[in-house]
């Protein structure tokens, strides 16, 4: 089984990879790109949706300001990128937000800065594969009714992919990135052409009436129509989750690690925000209409299109409007776009694995999430990654409206605490700094930090103020469940560390008074005689095989074969009046251990190791329960004592043992009458506790 198991393994994965060869998988600019940068890219494949539904409450006439909602999100972007080109080179090690913070503003809030970015990396893979759904079902009808189980399916696919190593998965995914950024630039270029010369077309969508929802009839007028503003703003902000991404990968780029970081960011912050003003504003021009409920918000001659009408994403009615007279570029900006959306959760699975790695190394999370697996990727990083994205997808139904209100408070947190920390990184620096040109730097970059704050902290408070009720909140409770179980992880681990370490040297030199020897014995044969050889090798000061009457005949049997084997180990027979083997043991090995506390107590416990992974059912169950039973036992160690079924040439063991005590026990016992060597215990008050 466990060789199947392995090929399996490798089929999936690939060959494992030494560790030397760690500097080979690290990414060169090209490829760090659509790593790092898919998840923001993507954004543009339903960040637009996301504003137009939004101001769509308040009717058709409210999408106007859409590009000014639009304009307000690029700046936040820019003031966002510009403030993590600072964090990238102060903090290059990978911690990214959670070391800034933890290291300039304490453990507590870089505990906070965790949970939000954990919950995040979670959420976009869900949201992404989500929304790629979306698009698939728009080229394909019959995914409508499937979007759950392709969702996952996609998510379990990059999970495999990434693997077999982030080098690879990069490569995985560096076409599809680039074509999807050429073709949205060929979109923006012809559909802006297209509106000079007067000659873009009208979406599907124009010409349909948006009804305003109860309340909205008058527009965007009052406190209300601020507030949907300000809501529409928010959804639009979605567009800058992933940023932070590369600030967690700074280690996985090639050298310099940091200029090439900052110069990566400063990539995707132009393409993305290109992208997003482009696509907003064809959409204003091409009439675009975008509600929650198309079914019953959207009127054609003054009746609602009711439940047979599926609406496109923003992409593709723009591209249905722009390439209205070549309909294989329409097909293939669809189809790249939902692909770049599937491909877009491979920023989380870069970056979760690799933040996960750094608190487990702070010893927050489980050590296991620290270590490389056999392809140099996180491997349990990923895999806890996969399973948390497979959980929301199929509790909210593969449904991005839904999903991406829980989506960004978490970005939002991390940025503004990060920012924050930064400020004070930059003041302490500049209080021991002497040289002008360091501190004239240092000054500038404090700057932009702080305006940094400022943006992302009223982001934040516009995010809780306008999602909170519709959906944030989980996110929230998410993030102070995470806190506490990372903070009662490292609790846990301190106080083992605590309670193992040497306080006096000459404690590790202190040794158990005796060391009694117990072998447990069913039956005659060779894995017994093994057990007892291997015991009586580790010289203990005392020694006795050890077995169970059920009332069938077997024990007396076995003490008939013991003496006429002539071994020198007495035999104790505990009677089990109840048929149990498990708790007789159990209780005489820990009277025992009353008996003589100072003493340690060695069980050795003869097992079949079977050939084949299906035989593993019909041997050895006892023997579990009884390790299961005496785990928690203090002074007692339990001893596997293997047996190899089915390898010929196994070694005389039966004489190996007579004549390793011919001069020990054997002499000493060899005057005793059986009734003195051999003796049965009745069975305990407790015997019968399970039955």
């Amino acid at each position: 089984m466990r060789d199947f198991a392995d090929r399996v393994k490798r089929l999936l994965v690939g060959r494992p990879v030494p560790s030397r060869a760690l500097g080979e998988t690290l990414l060169p600019k090209r490829i760090a790109l659509p790593v790092f940068a898919s998840d923001a890219l993507s954004s543009v494949g339903y960040a637009p949706d996301e504003v137009l539904i939004t101001l769509a409450v308040a009717g058709s006439a409210a999408t106007v300001i859409s590009p000014w909602v639009a304009l307000a999100v690029i700046g936040v972007l820019v003031v966002v990128v510009a403030s993590y080109r600072q964090t990238v080179h102060a903090y290059p090690s990978g911690g990214g937000d959670y070391e800034v913070v933890s290291t300039n503003l304490g453990p507590h809030a870089g505990l906070l800065v965790a949970s939000a970015l954990l919950s995040d990396y979670v959420l976009t893979v869900a949201v992404s594969v989500s929304s790629g759904t979306s698009y698939l079902a728009a080229a394909v009808p019959w995914a409508e009714g499937h979007k759950v189980e392709i969702a996952v399916g996609i998510a379990t696919v990059l999970a495999l992919l990434n693997l077999r190593g982030s080098r690879e998965s990069g490569g995985a995914f560096a076409i599809p990135t680039y074509l999807y950024m050429a073709a949205i630039g060929v979109l923006a270029v012809v559909g802006l052409v297209q509106e000079v010369t007067g000659t873009l077309g009208r979406a599907e969508s124009s010409a349909y009436e948006v009804v305003a929802q109860s309340g909205w009839e008058q527009g965007l007028t009052g406190l209300a129509g601020a507030f949907l503003i300000l809501r529409a703003f928010s959804s639009g902000c979605a567009a800058l989750t992933g940023v932070e991404a590369i600030s967690n990968g700074v280690p996985s780029f090639q050298r310099p690690k940091s200029r090439n970081a900052a110069t990566t960011l400063l990539m995707l912050g132009t393409i993305a925000a290109l992208m997003l003003m482009s696509i907003i504003h064809l959409a204003g021009a091409a009439g675009v209409h975008m509600v929650e409920n198309p079914a019953t918000e959207l009127l054609s001659n003054g009746r609602p299109l009711g439940r047979g009408y599926h609406q496109d994403p923003v992409i593709g009615q723009v591209a249905a409007a722009v390439f209205a007279d070549f309909k294989p570029m329409f097909y293939l900006i669809t189809a790249v776009t939902g692909l770049i959306l599937f491909l877009a959760a491979n920023t989380a699975f870069s970056g979760f694995p690799v933040l996960a790695s750094v608190l487990g190394r702070d010893e927050f999370v489980p050590r296991q999430l620290s270590q490389r697996g056999d392809r140099l990727a996180y491997s349990n990083g990923i895999i806890v990654l996969w399973l948390g994205a497979v959980a929301f997808i199929v509790g909210f139904d593969a449904d991005t409206n839904r999903l991406i209100q829980l989506y960004i408070v978490g970005v939002f947190i991390s940025f503004t605490l990060s920012q924050v920390g930064m400020v004070r990184h930059w003041t302490r620096e500049l209080t021991t700094a002497t040289d002008p040109k360091a501190r004239g730097r240092m000054q500038r970059s404090r700057i932009i930090n702080a305006i940094g704050v400022g943006g992302t902290g009223l982001v934040l408070l516009i995010v809780l103020a306008t999602k909170f009720t519709r959906g944030a909140w989980i996110t929230l409770t998410i993030m102070a469940i995470l806190c506490l179980v990372m903070s009662r992880i490292r609790r846990h681990y301190q106080r083992v560390s605590d309670e193992l370490a040497i306080s006096d040297l000459h404690d590790a030199r202190v040794l158990p008074a005796h060391v009694h020897a117990i072998v447990l014995a069913s039956r005659l044969h060779k894995p017994t005689l093994r057990a007892l050889t291997y015991a009586q090798s580790t010289y203990p000061t005392s020694i006795e095989a050890v077995t169970v009457d059920n009332g069938d005949g077997s024990a007396d049997r076995l003490l008939d074969a013991w003496e006429e084997a002539e071994l020198p180990v007495p035999l104790t027979i505990l009677d089990s009046p109840f048929r149990d083997i498990t708790r007789p043991i159990v209780n005489y090995v820990r009277s025992v251990r009353r008996e003589s506390p100072r003493d340690l107590v060695v069980v050795f416990l003869p097992e079949y190791l079977v050939r084949h992974w299906w035989e593993q059912i019909l041997h050895n169950q006892t023997a579990l329960r009884l390790k299961t039973a005496l785990l928690f036992t203090p002074g007692v160690v339990m001893a596997s004592v293997p047996w190899q079924l089915g390898l010929p040439g196994e070694i005389h063991i039966h004489h190996g043992l007579r004549a390793r005590t011919a001069q020990g026990i054997a002499d000493a016992d060899a005057a005793v009458r059986r009734e003195d060597r051999h003796r049965r215990l009745p069975a305990s008050p407790s015997s019968g506790e399970t039955q």
